[in-house]
């Protein structure tokens, strides 16, 4: 009995974590003025404001950000290829390559 109340038990919590849980999401497009803009939040709806947002090239980091209170950011587009990250915390991060920005 008691190892069948620890296993409803061990559901319960698994099943509430799972609502807990939520995705990092980004989007970044060109602005046409040699400038990138961001936004990024998470699939629950909640804010990324103040979030680290960076500008990677060549394997170091370039333009390192925080998110503003509308979880966006704008960043000067480097020359050639770069890869943009959302460091959401908690593991949750997100990267999308130069070529894959929307014009």
């Amino acid at each position: 009995m008691k190892s069948s109340l620890r296993i409803a038990l061990l559901g319960l919590f698994l099943a509430g974590e799972s609502l807990l849980a939520h995705t990092a999401l980004m989007n970044c497009f060109d602005n046409g003025d040699k400038s990138v803009s961001c936004e990024a939040g998470f699939s629950d709806g909640s804010s990324a404001a103040g979030a680290t947002l960076k500008v990677i090239q060549g394997g170091k980091v370039v333009q390192e950000m925080k998110l503003d209170k509308n979880s966006e950011a704008t960043f000067k587009k480097p020359e050639g290829e770069y890869v943009v990250v959302f460091d959401g915390g908690e593991g949750h991060f997100v990267e999308i390559k130069s070529q894959k920005i929307l014009n």
